[in-house]
């Protein structure tokens, strides 16, 4: 289930009128489902029939978020051959309820906080039988490092947050579902990049390839420790030093780690502090400007106005000035019931 991302297409606000009948509700609901994640068979209890369905692309890539109440999709081989958007996967953090994946002959049972990946070419059945919120992020297959038979393995395999996998892809795939309208295009792309790269370390572990003292599992630490900046952003004391003291590596291993990433770990930290305030300032208008920098690790407000004039062109005041809190980044599609 995809949406076409070689070209992404908005889809604008649009609501269903209160004057629609429950029927009508529910196509419409499963109308919009198809339109965002691809063709599917969907079905749904007689009193369900509200949802919203949002996307924000972040190049070739997608960031989806779907509420919902319960339903069920089912993707078939006809199906599969007769939707042309086929060459996807979905790597998918339920946010809250349960659900049931079954693919490539595996069934998972899905629980709040689980990371699950599900491969679009392939027949699938995916329910959830409450209410649910689900973040996804939807990627073309060649992004990937992964044969379709390493792929076949991964699917409906859940991580969840108490696994150490799970513990990183899960704040990632949030992130970066819940600020793609608001991150700048080079953070987007790496943080979506950190997805894909977790997702070969995953397809490694589960077919029992090392990736000690690999560049692979350079690269899961890294993804480790940037996690772990994310976690610790609001604390003033967070330094190159004590992350590498986190981590029982030296100093000079942590920067060596940084190397791929076009930043400094001291500007890696500054730039997720600047990107998560940016984002506090528009959806907490009425925080003081102060307020938010010393809430994200900024000791004084003076530097982080100079800090934030010199990554965006404008002082914090003048950037909040021009933000709108409309939907022209983020395309959804609402139901109501009548």
């Amino acid at each position: 289930m995809a949406p076409d991302l070689q070209e992404p297409s908005t889809l604008h606000d649009r609501r269903t009128p209160d004057s629609r009948s429950a029927p009508h509700r529910r196509a419409y609901w499963r109308a919009t489902l198809s339109r965002m994640l691809g063709v599917a068979d969907l079905t749904a209890p007689d009193d369900a029939g509200t949802g919203t369905v949002s996307a924000t692309p972040l190049g070739r890539l997608q960031a989806v978020t779907v509420v919902g109440d319960a339903l069920t999709a089912v993707r078939t081989h006809r199906l599969v051959a007769r939707d042309s958007r086929s060459g996807y996967i979905v790597v998918t953090l339920l946010d809250s309820g349960s659900g049931r994946l079954e693919q490539d002959s595996r069934v998972a049972l899905l629980a709040a906080g689980d990371v699950f990946v599900h491969d679009v070419a392939r027949p699938l059945r995916l329910s959830f039988p409450e209410p649910f919120r689900t973040k996804s992020l939807v990627l073309p297959k060649d992004v990937l490092s992964l044969s379709e038979s390493d792929l076949a393995q991964v699917t409906a395999r859940p991580l969840g947050p108490d696994t150490s996998l799970g513990g990183l892809l899960a704040p990632f795939l949030a992130g970066l579902v819940d600020g793609a309208g608001n991150c700048a295009p080079r953070t987007g792309e790496l943080m979506a990049r950190n997805v894909v790269d977790l997702l070969d370390v995953l397809a490694d572990d589960v077919l029992g390839r090392a990736t000690e003292d690999t560049p692979r599992g350079n690269r899961a630490l890294l993804l480790r420790i940037q996690a772990f900046i994310d976690r610790h952003l609001a604390d003033p004391d967070l330094t190159p030093q004590a992350i590498a003291e986190a981590h029982h590596i030296s100093l000079r291993y942590l920067h060596k780690l940084f190397e791929s990433e076009d930043a400094t770990v001291g500007r890696w930290i500054q730039r997720r502090r600047l990107e998560t305030c940016r984002r506090d300032l528009t959806l907490h208008r009425n925080a003081g400007i102060a307020a938010v920098a010393h809430r994200w690790g900024f000791t004084s407000a003076a530097h982080f106005s100079r800090v934030f004039r010199t990554a965006y062109g404008m002082a914090p005041r003048e950037w909040r000035a021009t933000q709108q809190l409309t939907p022209q980044r983020i395309s959804s599609a609402q139901l109501t019931d009548a």
